[in-house]
């Protein structure tokens, strides 16, 4: 199975990546040649997903790391920290982020006595790797979680968790595709996700690229499909996943999961162990994102509310373990209630 989209490609000297903010209208790759340039890229939503952010930041480090030219070490891992610093304030939730940059921190640190270009080169090859081992768990993740999907059923998805969110197949979105290619015939009904429509613009996208049927809905839509027997399975992705299981994702999860819990229908959260954050005990820990009310007031370019209107914009919400059925990653499916197993691997 081949990628349905190169979200993110590294070139040695820069990164590119496709411009989400401009799809489904527009197919367009930037090039990213500074740590700036990354954050800038994240921060304005041109890549997301939480390990697709994750990599991409990954990434912004090597081009800071190799930009240095001089010979002192003590300053080459000063500038280094102040870098990681810098990145760690482009998006505070998606723990992706902050796990990429602990493993480049963590393999500079382990080869200290070693010289900068040789430093430079572990780095970068550091980076590689996460890119390598994102691809591979979301390979599995669908591997896994194809299991879930069984012939002629419905399923309700939320933002986007597909290729464009990871390096290549998504996690929610690699099951379906995963599904697919067995040979299950099922429907997505894709919710809107206000108020940047990721499912409305992306995951439809990558729907249509697939060949697999699906149907845009309002997100206050989902409700009334569940209430009609439509919706027989909710499978979405995550920014973060606490201890205990409680996960913060895309404003909005938390609504899909009470109505679904309300209407008995199976709560699923697909994610690699790369966005478990277990050094959190519960949601109430996570930090949230909030971004500029003018995602809220205004639709694209044009305003759809009175000037000076005040909006509240949360771009996550965290949603109960007790309302999660279980979680799909690149080792198995796991209860709320067995994710300790998960930390010891």
């Amino acid at each position: 199975m081949d990628r349905i989209v190169k979200t993110l490609t590294w070139n040695k000297d820069y990164l590119e990546i496709i411009d989400q903010t401009l799809l489904p209208l527009d197919e367009k790759y930037i090039k990213i040649k500074t740590i700036e340039a990354v954050w800038e890229a994240i921060r304005g939503l041109h890549i997301r997903g939480a390990p697709a952010i994750g990599v991409a930041s990954a990434f912004g480090l090597v081009l800071a790391a190799k930009k240095y030219k001089g010979k002192n070490k003590d300053k080459f891992f000063s500038i280094f920290e102040d870098n990681i610093s810098y990145m760690k304030t482009a998006r505070p939730t998606a723990y992706n982020l902050f796990y990429g940059l602990a493993r480049l921190k963590k393999s500079a640190y382990e080869n200290y006595r070693k010289s900068i270009p040789e430093l430079q080169d572990i780095i970068e090859k550091e980076a590689e790797k996460m890119f390598d081992e994102d691809m591979e768990s979301c390979k599995n993740i669908g591997e896994n979680g194809s299991s879930l999907i069984k012939d002629n059923i419905n399923v309700l998805s939320h933002c986007n968790a597909g290729g464009l969110a990871t390096t290549g197949f998504g996690t929610s979105l690699s099951v379906f595709y995963f599904a697919w290619d067995k040979g299950r015939k099922f429907r997505v009904f894709v919710d809107e996700t206000r108020p940047v429509l990721q499912g409305a613009r992306l995951t439809t996208w990558e729907l249509k690229k697939a060949g697999i049927p699906h149907t845009l809905i309002c997100d206050s839509t989902a409700a009334f499909l569940m209430q009609q027997k439509k919706i027989d399975i909710v499978i979405v992705g995550a920014d973060r996943i606490c201890a205990n299981g409680d996960t913060a994702n895309k404003i909005g999860t938390y609504n899909i999961a009470v109505i679904a819990a309300y209407h008995k229908i199976p709560f699923y959260i697909a994610a690699p162990l790369s966005t478990f954050d277990f050094s959190l005990k519960s949601g109430d820990q996570i930090p949230i994102e909030e971004r500029p009310g003018e995602e809220v007031t205004d639709l694209g370019c044009i305003r759809i509310t009175p000037e000076e209107t005040d909006a509240y914009n949360p771009a996550f919400d965290v949603t109960p373990a007790k309302l999660i059925k279980g979680f799909i990653t690149e080792k198995g499916i796991f209860s709320p209630k067995n994710l300790f197993t998960l930390k010891k691997i």
